[in-house]
């Protein structure tokens, strides 16, 4: 009867258990479903992403007014700092799972202004969709967005 009991408890803890998302894929902005505070949502906002945990790799192309910039990142998710580099802005990121869901903060100073950015990254059911809430903290004033992309 404990063998019994033992083997559902099992069972019922596996059933329980989630597997972590891979985000690997070509992503795209909904932007109908999307909301990027008082900033005006971009032309165009690409994902192109290779994730092999821990490595995560993140192309992004975004268009706006200004002109189309492409940045690379690459992220370690088990909570290791990397360094990247956007427009030649070193960013200082933190990254690292939360049950099934990733929790990203990365800081960086634009023009003596120091800005930190917090994330957190959650795939929808089907694999489609992921959403990224995002809470950017500057001496300017905090700003929530919320992106949702598509996988194409």
């Amino acid at each position: 009867m404990r063998g019994l009991i033992l083997i559902t408890a099992l069972c019922l803890g596996a059933m329980g258990a989630h597997a972590k998302p891979n985000f690997s894929g070509a992503w795209k902005l909904v932007a109908d479903k999307s909301d990027f505070g008082f900033f005006p949502l971009p032309q165009k906002y690409e994902q192109e992403i290779q994730h092999q945990d821990p490595e995560l790799k993140l192309k992004q192309t975004q268009s706006t007014q200004q002109g189309e910039v492409t940045v690379d990142f690459v992220y370690s998710t088990d909570g290791e700092e990397t360094s990247n580099q956007v427009r030649g802005v070193p960013v200082k990121t933190v990254m690292k799972w939360d049950e099934d869901s990733l929790k990203m903060e990365y800081k960086l100073s634009v023009q003596g202004n120091d800005i930190t950015v917090t994330e957190r990254w959650v795939m929808a059911e089907d694999g489609k969709t992921y959403s990224v809430s995002r809470k950017i903290v500057s001496p300017q004033g905090d700003v929530e967005m919320k992106l949702v992309l598509e996988k194409q």
